[in-house]
């Protein structure tokens, strides 16, 4: 997973902020970057005020000191910890049911990556001492979530039907995670969920351009 820095109580990854700020170093005297007036980054403000920019270590002293989990980082763990399990419902279904190569493949890549993640955030949970239980959430109403019924119509179609099908669901799926990894990185303080966060959205958009140019 990548490091990604916090500035400012908005949370956005290097890769981000240097996209959206990062200038050009001064040179010195000897051709290397003059550290007084070295990289700047641009912060986003809060909504209805003008960004803001800061040098470097003006911005790593924004970050906090603390990066205790709250409640938004439990709770978008519990909750994508079973957001996960039903992508691998799925994905588990491909080999008998699809037709497709392709189909197949994204299957197998989607397993591949989110099954980890489901043992990393169970660990996570357990050394900050929380169940994967609790807080009282409809996960049935989670963004992206499919339904009994819709599971019931994967598990019944073969070959192109499958195929289709499979495909509209996961791409609704995968929205449905970028929607809560982008909720806690706004709402949550723990780093190392912000940086699962970051990584979810990276992949599942690069996962949704490529089913979306299947269908």
């Amino acid at each position: 997973m990548q490091v990604f820095a916090r500035a400012l109580g908005i949370t956005v990854s290097l890769t981000a902020l240097a996209v959206l700020g990062l200038t050009a170093c001064d040179s010195g005297t000897d051709g290397e970057p003059d550290g007084a007036s070295g990289p700047s980054v641009i912060v986003p403000g809060a909504p209805g005020e003008a960004n803001r920019t800061l040098s470097a270590e003006d911005a790593a002293k924004q970050r906090p000191d603390d990066d205790s989990p709250n409640s938004a980082d439990v709770d978008f763990t519990r909750m994508m910890i079973e957001h996960h399990a039903q992508a691998l419902q799925m994905t588990e279904l491909a080999p008998d049911h699809a037709e497709s190569s392709q189909v197949k493949k994204v299957a197998e890549r989607i397993e591949a990556a989110q099954r980890p993640e489901i043992e990393v955030m169970r660990s996570w949970l357990k050394e900050h001492g929380k169940t994967e239980e609790g807080g009282g959430h409809d996960h049935a109403a989670m963004p992206g979530m499919a339904t009994e019924a819709q599971l019931g119509k994967l598990r019944a179609a073969r070959g192109e039907a499958f195929d289709q099908l499979f495909l509209t669901l996961m791409i609704t799926h995968h929205e449905g995670g970028i929607t809560m990894a982008a909720e806690v990185k706004a709402q949550g303080n723990n780093v190392r969920i912000e940086e699962l966060a970051d990584d979810v959205i990276a992949q599942q958009t690069s996962e949704i351009t490529r089913m979306r140019g299947m269908l």
